[in-house]
Parts: structure tokens; sequence; C-alpha cells
């Protein structure tokens, strides 16, 4: 993750307001300049603090400051976080994301530093749609962490769901899409048709044409051409795994 070691090694000046570059440059520290600076700084031949971040690093550094930031405000959401969601979150870092030791411990500085925040979840939400608005897969993995964290201990509290509904309204999702991920945590229904977005009543012919569709928005090269980093497109690359194994197992079921 190229962007990482630019913000840990402290070379880098650029400019990322909103709460995200707030609680990114609490947690980078120095690597950080306001807005008006860093208009000086590329004002000048050789100004700032080296070779900035591209338009895609940006992205990522958006993306992985949003994740553990909105993270930190659902588990905290009733007050504590339990060891359940700690375990979760650390999970997500090392299974899904598999960071290295310094990266998880960039993404815990950002979930500390995010939970003591005087910014809410929804200016964290907001600030992450207004980046990736046109990315609806990219939303919906966001929404998949969230819940499975949230879901963590078995349950999901009045005050984490108003979190992730606000979520679902801020990100255009609608609440069926809502309830379908919640079915793959906190199953009432067969989990396979939950990862298709479809109910059991759903017809062959639109089991087979879910798939597809899934099939071409979460292909990995369509998701690594989004500019996300390594470790995020391996979750998401786990995510059309499932959507495979999920469709197998309706297939199989039906026999089609």
């Amino acid at each position: 993750m190229s962007w990482l070691g630019k913000m840990i090694g402290g070379t880098i000046g650029f400019a990322l307001g909103g709460p995200i570059g707030a609680v990114a440059g609490a947690a980078f520290g120095h690597t950080f300049v306001d807005k008006k600076e860093d208009e000086y700084l590329r004002s000048i031949p050789g100004g700032g603090f080296g070779r900035g971040l591209s338009s895609t690093e940006e992205s990522q550094l958006v993306f992985f400051t949003a994740a553990f930031s909105m993270l930190a405000k659902v588990s905290k959401a009733d007050g504590r976080v339990s060891e359940k969601e700690i375990q979760a979150v650390e999970q997500f870092m090392v299974r899904d994301l598999q960071l290295d030791a310094s990266g998880q411990e960039t993404a815990k500085r950002i979930f500390r530093q995010a939970t003591s925040s005087p910014d809410t979840f929804d200016d964290f939400a907001g600030q992450f749609y207004s980046v990736f608005r046109g990315q609806p897969n990219i939303l919906e993995l966001m929404m998949d962490v969230l819940m499975r964290v949230s879901a963590a201990d078995g349950n999901i509290s009045p005050k984490e769901e108003a979190m992730l509904l606000s979520a679902v309204g801020i990100f255009n999702m609608g609440e069926a899409s809502y309830q379908r991920l919640k079915d793959r945590y906190l199953p009432k229904s067969d989990p396979s048709y939950a990862v298709l977005k479809l109910d059991k009543t759903a017809s062959d012919e639109a089991v087979k044409k879910q798939y597809r569709t899934l099939v071409r928005e979460y292909h990995p090269d369509k998701i690594e051409a989004k500019g996300l980093p390594e470790e995020f497109i391996k979750f998401a690359n786990d995510k059309f795994t499932q959507i495979q194994e999920a469709y197998e197992t309706i297939r199989k079921e039906r026999g089609f």
C-alpha cells in the first residue's frame, strides 16, 4: 500500500478536509498541512514534504480512514466497545485486509482517534459517500463490514441499527438491501439468498440474472480498476467468491 508508506514515513503534505481529514491528520500528525499551507507549498518550486498522493491514493486514504472511523462510531454506539466487536475489527484487519503489523497499528490509531472525535457517524458517512457515490459496490462493501461488526455479539442494538439505517439512507441503498444484508449476519432466512440480494421466492431466471449482474459488478478486474488499496481488493475478491458459492448452493438445491 504505497500511500500508507508515505503517510507513515511523513514524506507528504496535502490538504484533506472534513471529519476524515481531521481524523487522518490527528492519526498521522505532521504529514498533514491545512488548506492554506498546502496552497502556499504548491506555489513554490520544490514545496511540500516531497511527492504527494495521486488522486487514486487520496481515494484509498479516504476509504481506509472512513472505514475504521465508521467502525469506531458503530462499535461505541451503545456506550462501550465490546470484546467481540474488537475481535471482529481485528479479524477484518488481519483476515480480510491482510494488513501487516504497521498497517494494523495505523488502523487501530485511526479507530481510537475516531472513537473520541466530536464528528458524528453521519459526518463520516456523508464524506465517504461524496467520494464513492458513483460506485455502489464499494458502498455495499462498506455496509457489509459495518453490519458484520455490529452483529459480532449476536445482536444489533437500537443505537447501532439507527446508525446503520442512517448509512443506508446516505448511501441511497434502500431498506430492502439493508434487510438482506442483515439476514446474512443475523439469519432469519437462507443466507445464500441474502448474498445474492434475493428473496427465496425468486424465480430460477431471476436467480440466474442476478448472479450474472453481481459477477460483473464484483469481478476482480473491475474492482481493481476502481483504484482501491490492494488489501480492499482482497476483501472485494472474497465477496466475489461468496457470490459464486451462494449461486452454486441455490443452483444445486433447485436442480438447474
